[in-house]
């Protein structure tokens, strides 16, 4: 093997994994390891933070091993993150003082209804490109300060540090000494200011979040330190840092403005780059910061679904209908229609363009002939029907899309990709590396430490692996999104 890899550190919402590339963004080496989700009341949702920092080193660990047994070298590592959830942590002890509190979570709901009321949405839109929504960290750090014990008192003396699970993560690699994130990252925590780029007072002001808990925002492609030789054996320069969307646009290599991608995890995630204008959403989209490199920012106009592979998830663990993710395709693909079942998956609430935290999941269409096909393909559809609303507000903005650049766990599946190209009417290509979230953090480390000059070499290794193209009639078409808008309508009241 070379001594030129890249290691990406992909820290999830359901698991981290630690994925080795060549300097060609090919995969050499994956470990990936799941991690445990906690519900302790109606839309809470919380991760361990000891359990990531457990589950990155053992992925990190056993990927670095296979490594040195194949002769290979990391020269650097990059790392993407689960963006929003928060981590607060004592600076001297490095004990965590709550569970992190994943962006999913809808706890500060009633908090951000309480702000709208004395709060200029327009100007907190305008400095932050965001909605006041329990989606981001603010309003979770300040939960975090008012219910643990002590909490704000430590915050306001100094010793308390907030971070995303990326900046968490680099201040226990680097051993203590690196309490940094990105602009990307920092862009969705509703106190930074997109368009100076710094850390906004009066909004820290708005949250009751002291400024001395903010880590310091660099380049998408950076100096974060170096791993401390203690705690992964190895002392690593870490020199990429993005948000998981920002760095699958990365990876996706849309680097044009008009270029747009989207993501299925967890959740589901549509970016379109915008270049270096910083376009207000009419439609309830999000403005944030789609990297930023050499000290110069690229903006991107987002739509965030909260559950999309979750839904498959529940399929399997909550309800049980099925045993594994794969066995989805060939249920949907059993049946010739659906039998007008949808499915509305707003287990945490209704994201873009809806944003309603108080709404909650059901299943429309029930019959006696339905069966776990019918409710399997109800939940694969409901994500592409999920992605049609977010086009369409992007392209009530402006947007003029020729077609979409998709990645994720859920891009194997075939159906899927299928029906999503039937359902926006546009073809829909598949890359041949499908995990792009983790290749473009690792393009971003590269970047950061020298080994591509400009964002041109990363364009040149991008490779379609599949395009599916639109074959459905425009009737059918239009009744299916009738059919899901009438669903929404109902959860949506």
């Amino acid at each position: 093997m070379k001594n030129d890899l890249i290691m990406a550190i992909d820290q999830g919402t359901t698991s981290t994994r630690a994925i080795i590339f060549d300097k060609q963004g090919q995969p050499l080496i994956s470990s990936q390891q799941e991690f445990t989700q906690h519900y302790p009341a109606d839309g809470w949702v919380e991760h361990d933070p000891e359990e990531i920092w457990q589950t990155t080193l053992k992925v990190c660990k056993d990927a670095l091993q296979q490594a040195g047994e194949q002769d290979g070298k990391v020269a650097a590592i990059g790392i993407t993150n689960q963006r929003e959830t928060t981590v607060v942590w004592d600076r001297e002890t490095g004990e965590c003082l709550y569970n992190a509190i994943v962006w999913q979570d809808r706890r500060t709901a009633d908090t951000c209804e309480m702000l709208r009321a004395g709060t200029d949405l327009t100007e907190l839109a305008d400095k932050t490109g965001l909605l006041l929504d329990p989606y981001f960290s603010a309003t979770k750090i300040a939960w975090i300060l008012d219910n643990v014990e002590g909490a704000r008192a430590r915050a306001e003396q100094g010793t308390l540090a907030f971070g995303t699970t990326d900046c968490f993560l680099i201040w226990r690699l680097t051993g203590g000494k690196m309490h940094a994130t990105d602009a990307t990252n920092a862009s969705r925590t509703l106190v930074f200011n997109i368009k100076t780029q710094q850390w906004d007072q009066k909004l820290l002001n708005l949250f009751s979040v002291p400024a001395n808990m903010l880590p310091e925002v660099k380049d998408s492609a950076d100096d974060f330190g170096i791993t401390d030789a203690d705690v992964l054996g190895q002392a690593i320069p870490i020199t990429g840092v993005a948000g998981d969307q920002q760095a699958a646009l990365v990876g996706q290599a849309c680097f044009e403005p008009g270029m747009i991608k989207s993501t299925y995890g967890t959740g589901c995630f549509v970016v379109l780059n915008t270049g270096e204008w910083a376009v207000k959403s009419q439609n309830k989209l999000l403005t944030t910061v789609g990297y930023r490199i050499n000290g110069k920012v690229t903006y991107a106009l987002e739509g965030s679904i909260f559950v999309a592979g979750a839904a498959v998830q529940w399929l399997r663990d909550g309800i049980k209908l099925i045993d594994c993710a794969s066995e989805t395709e060939n249920l949907a693909k059993s049946l010739n229609c659906n039998n007008n079942v949808y499915l509305v998956p707003a287990f945490t609430g209704l994201g873009a363009p809806h944003w309603n935290p108080h709404a909650r999941g059901a299943i429309f269409g029930l019959t006696r002939d339905t069966g776990i096909a019918e409710i399997v393909r109800a939940t694969l559809e409901s994500v592409c029907y999920q992605t049609s609303d977010l086009m369409s507000a992007m392209q009530k903005d402006g947007a003029n899309i020729a077609s979409l650049r998709v990645d994720g766990g859920m891009v194997a599946n075939n159906w899927i990709l299928q029906f999503l190209a039937d359902v926006l009417n546009m073809p829909v290509e598949r890359p041949v590396v499908a995990e792009t979230t983790a290749l473009g953090a690792a393009y971003l480390a590269a970047l950061g430490a020298g080994m591509y000059k400009t964002l041109e070499e990363v364009h040149a290794q991008w490779q379609c692996d599949e395009k599916f193209v639109p074959q459905i009639s425009p009737e059918r078409r239009t009744e299916l999104l009738k059919g899901w808008t009438t669903a929404v309508d109902k959860v949506n009241d």
